[in-house]
C-alpha cells in the first residue's frame, strides 16, 4: 500500500471514529424516547441546518456532479441547480405546516391530516422504498471511495460504512446524529473547498483553456485501466499501447492506431496514451471541449424532455425525501423550521459552487476518466492529478477522501433514522427505543445487501431517479394535503399509487436496462415528467368523486397547519403515543 492509500485510509479511519465519539456525546443527552425520534423537539435553526446540510449532500452531491459536470459539461449543472432548488420549494410550501401538524413520520401526516389507516400503510411502503433506493449509491459510494484511494475490495467500505451508521443511530438516535451531521457538513465543505482553491491557481497560472474545438488532452503519459466495458468515440486519430481485448482482438501490450470512429474496449483491459495525444470519449458524451460547453450537442436525443423531466423530479423530490422532512419535526416551532430551510439554501448554494468548479477542472487534470467512464472518482483523484504523488498530494488526497467518507455516512444515517422510525412505529407498532434499534438494524442490512450485490450505478443519475418517485408520491400528497381542503383520503390514496407505482416502475425498468430508445427510453429514464403530473390529476379527481368522505375537521386541522403556534393549537403526535422513557 502507497503512503498516499495508507493517509486516505487513517483519515476516512478518523472520520468514523469522530463520528462515532460525538455521537457518543449525543447520547449522554438522550434520555426518552422523543430524544431517539426527534430530538425533543429542540434543535436549533443553526444547528438543524448544519444536520440538515450534513445529511442531504449526498455521494451524489460529493462525487456525483462532479463527475457528470466532467462527463457531460453544462447540461450537467442541472443537478446543482435542482439540488438547491428544491428547498426553495420546501420552504416556501411544506417547512412550517408540516412542523405544526405535530406528526414524525409522513405516514403519521397522512393518518392525522386525513384519518386513513389505508393510506398510511401505502405511505409507510412508499418511505421504505425511497429509503433504500437512496441508501444504495451511499454505501456503494463508500465502497468507491476505498477502492479508489487505497486499492482494497469496494465490499470493505460498504460493509464499514455500513457498521458506523447502524452503530451510530442504534445508540443516540435523531439527538446524537444531529451533532455528528452538523460536524460533517463543515469536514465536507473543507475537503471540496481547499482543493478547489489550489486547483484554481494552478488553473489560473498555465495556458489551459475550455474554450477548443478538439477533444480535451492528455497531460503526460497516462495508463487508464478499463473496469466495465465501454465504447469509445474517436474524433481524433490516436496512438496507444494497449492490453486486453480492444475491438474484439485480444492484444498484450501492443502498440496501435486508432483512426476516427468508434472502438469497443472490453473489461480487465489497460490503455496507456501518450502526453499530448487526444482523449477518446465514452460514445454519447461531448467530444470536444466546445461541444462540452454547449447545451444539447449534437447526438443527444430528446435532450430538451429529459432535462424537463429531471428539474421536475429534483425541484419537487425534495420536498417528499423522508429523511429530510424527518428533520423539520425537530425544530421547536414552525418558524423555526422556515428559518432553518433558508440557512440551509445558503449552505448548500455555497456547497455546490465548490464541486461545480472542481467538475470543471477535473475535465483538464483528470481526463482519464472520459476513456473509462468512472467519472464518479474525480474528485477523489484530483489533488493527487494537480500535486503529485508527493506529501502534499497524499495529504490533500486524504482530506478529500475524509469527506467523501463523511457525505455518505451523514446521509446514510439520516435515512437510516427516517426508515427504522417508519418500521418501528407503523410495522412493529410501538415506539419503545429497544424496538427502534431493532428497526435500525433491519433498515441498514437490506441495501447493505443490495449494494454488494447490485453492480455500481452512476451516483447522480441513481439519486435522480429516487427523486422523481418521492416527486411522484410524496409530493403530490404533502401540498394538497396542507393548501387543499378537498382532499379525501380515496384522492390521496389513488395519487400516491398512481404516481409511485408508475415512477418505481419506470426506475425499475430503467435499473435493469430494458429502458430502450426514442422518447419512449427517455420517459422511463426521466418519468416525472409524466408520473408528477399524473399523480396530482389522479389525487384531485378522485377526490371531487369521493367529496362526502372529506374529513368533517379538515378546516380544523388546515387552520392548526397554518396557525402560528402562540395561538396553542399545535399538536405534538409522539408525545400523544408515546409517554414513557427510553430504555
Amino acid at each position: 500500500m502507497t503512503t498516499a492509500s495508507l493517509i486516505a485510509l487513517v483519515a476516512m479511519g478518523l472520520v468514523a471514529l469522530a463520528s462515532a465519539v460525538i455521537g457518543a456525546l449525543g447520547v449522554r443527552f438522550a434520555r426518552s424516547t422523543s430524544d431517539f425520534f426527534v430530538a425533543s423537539r429542540t434543535v436549533g435553526p443553526s444547528a438543524n441546518a448544519g444536520a440538515i446540510s450534513g445529511e442531504y449532500l449526498s455521494a451524489a452531491s460529493f462525487l456525483g456532479i462532479a463527475g457528470l459536470i466532467l462527463r457531460d459539461g453544462v447540461d450537467a449543472l442541472w443537478y446543482p441547480v435542482g439540488f438547491t432548488a428544491g428547498y426553495l420549494a420546501l420552504v416556501l410550501f411544506v417547512s412550517a405546516p408540516l412542523r405544526r401538524s405535530g406528526a414524525y413520520t409522513v405516514p403519521d401526516f397522512a393518518e392525522a391530516r386525513l384519518r386513513s389507516p389505508a393510506l398510511r400503510k401505502v405511505c409507510t411502503v412508499f418511505v421504505v422504498i425511497i429509503g433504500w433506493l437512496y441508501l444504495l449509491p451511499q454505501l456503494q459510494g463508500a465502497g468507491l471511495t476505498v477502492t479508489t484511494v487505497t486499492g482494497l475490495p469496494s465490499w470493505i467500505g460498504v460493509v464499514g460504512a455500513a457498521v458506523v451508521v447502524v452503530l451510530t443511530v442504534m445508540l443516540g438516535g435523531m439527538r446524537s446524529i444531529t451533532f455528528v451531521q452538523a460536524f460533517q457538513y463543515w469536514l465536507k465543505l473543507t475537503a471540496l473547498a481547499l482543493p478547489a482553491v489550489i486547483a484554481l491557481i494552478f488553473f489560473l497560472s498555465d495556458e489551459r483553456t475550455f474554450d477548443r474545438e478538439a477533444p480535451p488532452q492528455f497531460p503526460e503519459q497516462t495508463a487508464v485501466d478499463v473496469r466495465a466495458d465501454v465504447l469509445l468515440d474517436v474524433r481524433i486519430p490516436v496512438t496507444l499501447t494497449a492490453t486486453g481485448d480492444v475491438d474484439g482482438v485480444r492484444l498484450d501490450g501492443k502498440s496501435l492506431r486508432w483512426p476516427a470512429g468508434t472502438h469497443t474496449v472490453r473489461a480487465g483491459s489497460e490503455l496507456v496514451f501518450p502526453g499530448g495525444s487526444a482523449v477518446p470519449v465514452v460514445a454519447g458524451s461531448p467530444p470536444s471541449d466546445a461541444s462540452w460547453l454547449m447545451p444539447y450537442p449534437t447526438g443527444r436525443e430528446h435532450g430538451l424532455l429529459a432535462t424537463y423531466s429531471l428539474i421536475i423530479a429534483l425541484f419537487l423530490g425534495t420536498m417528499g425525501l423522508p429523511h429530510v422532512l424527518v428533520r423539520f419535526y425537530t425544530n421547536p416551532d414552525g418558524r423555526a423550521a422556515r428559518r432553518t430551510a433558508v440557512i440551509v439554501l445558503a449552505m448548500l448554494g455555497g456547497f455546490y459552487v465548490v464541486v461545480t468548479l472542481l467538475g470543471a477542472l477535473s475535465r483538464l487534470y483528470t481526463p482519464q476518466l472520459l476513456v473509462n467512464g468512472d467519472t464518479d472518482a474525480a474528485v477523489l483523484l484530483l489533488p493527487g492529478a494537480i500535486l503529485g504523488s508527493g506529501w502534499a498530494g497524499a495529504l490533500l488526497g486524504g482530506l478529500v477522501a475524509a469527506g467523501a467518507w463523511a457525505a455518505f455516512l451523514s446521509t446514510s444515517s439520516g435515512l437510516v433514522v427516517s426508515i427504522a422510525g417508519v418500521l418501528s412505529t407503523d410495522l412493529m407498532r410501538s415506539s419503545r427505543v429497544r424496538d427502534f434499534r431493532v428497526a435500525t438494524v433491519i433498515s441498514g442490512l437490506v441495501p447493505l445487501g443490495l449494494s454488494i450485490a447490485v453492480t455500481r450505478l452512476d451516483f447522480s443519475e441513481a439519486v435522480a431517479l429516487v427523486f422523481a418517485v418521492a416527486a411522484s408520491t410524496f409530493c403530490p400528497l404533502l401540498m394538497l394535503g396542507i393548501w387543499w381542503r378537498g382532499l379525501t383520503a380515496p384522492g390521496a390514496l389513488v395519487g400516491v399509487l398512481v404516481g409511485g407505482v408508475a415512477s418505481a416502475g419506470a426506475v425499475a425498468v430503467s435499473l435493469a436496462g430494458l429502458g430502450g430508445s426514442g422518447w419512449m427510453g427517455v420517459l422511463l429514464y426521466r418519468p416525472a415528467i409524466v408520473t408528477v403530473p399524473a399523480a396530482f390529476v389522479a389525487m384531485i379527481v378522485v377526490s371531487r368523486l369521493t367529496a362526502s368522505k372529506r374529513p368533517a375537521d379538515a378546516a380544523q386541522v388546515l387552520l392548526r397547519l397554518h396557525a402560528p403556534e402562540r395561538l396553542g393549537l399545535s399538536r405534538d403526535r409522539l408525545d400523544e403515543r408515546v409517554q414513557r422513557p427510553a430504555r
